[in-house]
Formats: structure tokens, sequence, C-alpha cells
């Protein structure tokens, strides 16, 4: 462990070319998927967590079983769908960041979708009887919602970012971890480790929850000056 501790400090310091562009792309897909993530699954989350219909009851079982989906069967869904014989092939989003961010899309999404609709089921009752006594419209009601949830959409958010950088399976598929274009840090730790380079694969892993660690440090300075 302190051999790839200091191998990772190493390549930090070094200025390594195809580090920053690991870097890189991992933190361009995993901004760019958590985002889009987000943007989906709060309002879906919010609309779901409202109403007691039998048609809410079955988009909630499909949404959890969709947050159960293997990560290599999303990854298989997207190869097919942009491979030169699916019906996405135009778009050329294979071994592409862009075809990787829409598989993270699809496996996140879900996933924000339901932590939103658990954490409000049972709230937007006292939400909705606050917006009709403020006169609010169905626009600031969604909003007003938005602000009581705030500290669990950041929370929401976080663990979205955490699970597309940690990704590696469907990304390995659609993206093909290739060199200086789409290889990111937990395919190249998989790259690395078969190649029985065990140590470089550990360095790598350590600078990942290095870049986890900073990003969560980082929102909790945020949030504790806006607390005060």
């Amino acid at each position: 462990m302190k051999t790839a501790l200091l191998q990772a400090i190493e390549l930090i310091l070094s200025g390594s070319g195809q580090l920053k562009n690991i870097i890189s792309v991992t933190l361009r897909m995993s901004i760019a998927s958590s985002m889009a993530a987000l943007l989906l699954g709060v309002p879906l989350g919010a609309l779901l967590s409202r109403g007691k219909g039998a048609l809410r009851r079955i988009l909630i079982v499909i949404n959890r079983t969709l947050m159960g989906l293997p990560p290599v069967v999303c990854g298989l869904i997207c190869y097919i769908l942009f491979s030169g014989v699916g019906p996405l092939r135009h778009l050329r989003l294979l071994y592409t960041v862009k075809g990787m961010v829409i598989a993270q899309v699809m496996l996140i999404t879900p996933m924000i979708t339901g932590n939103t609709e658990t954490y409000l089921n049972g709230r937007t009752d006292d939400i909705d009887e606050t917006a009709k006594g403020l006169g609010l419209s169905p626009a600031r009601r969604f909003l007003l919602t938005l602000n009581e949830c705030r500290y669990q959409i950041v929370s929401t958010y976080l663990f979205g970012f955490s699970r597309a950088i940690a990704e590696v399976g469907a990304v390995s598929m659609v993206g093909g971890a290739i060199a200086f274009k789409t290889n990111v840090m937990t395919t190249a730790i998989m790259m690395y480790t078969n190649m029985g380079n065990v140590t470089l694969g550990l360095a790598l892993g350590i600078i990942l929850l290095m870049m986890a660690l900073v990003l969560n440090v980082t929102v909790y300075i945020i949030q504790t000056v806006v607390d005060r």
C-alpha cells in the first residue's frame, strides 16, 4: 500500500499526459452524466411522489426494477443501439464519451428518481397545503418542493456522481477504453490489473478516491458557508 501511495503521488506530480487525459475524460463523463441524470431524475421523482393511483404504483415498481439494472446489460443495450447494425448507428456514438454519458444516464436516472420519490413520499401533502395557502402556481409549487429537499438533492447528486465515477461495466462496453479518447480511471485500473501491474492499478484507485474526496469536501464547505 505504501508503494502504491508513493507511486500515486509520483504519477500526479509527474504531469503525465496520459494521466491528465484519463482524469479529464473521467470528470467530463461523470459530471455530464450525473448532472443530466439529476435534471431528469428529480422532476420524475417529484411526480412519482404525488397521487395514489394504480398508474403511480406501476411506475414506481418499474423504476425500482430499473434501479437494479446490471451495468453490463445497460452497456449491451447501448452497444446494440450504437453499433453498425443498430438503429442509432448514424449518430456515431459507439466508442465516444457521449455514448458513455448516455449509458451512465440510463443507469443513474432511475436511482435518483427512486431516492427523490422515497424522500418526498408523505411530504408532498404538506407542501401542497402550504402552496395553496400562499396561492402559488404549479411552477412555484414545484420550486417550493425543490427548496424543501435541497439538501437531499445535493446528497442525491453526490450519490449519482459517485456511481458515475465508479462505473466500469457499461463504460467499457460502450467506450472501449481507448487510450487518449475514452479511457477512464476505472477501465484503466482494470486494464493495468489484467496486465499484472497491480501496484499501478492500486495507485490509480487511490487517485480515484482522492478525486471523490475533493468533491465531497468542496460540497461540504459550500453547504457550511450557505448555512451560516
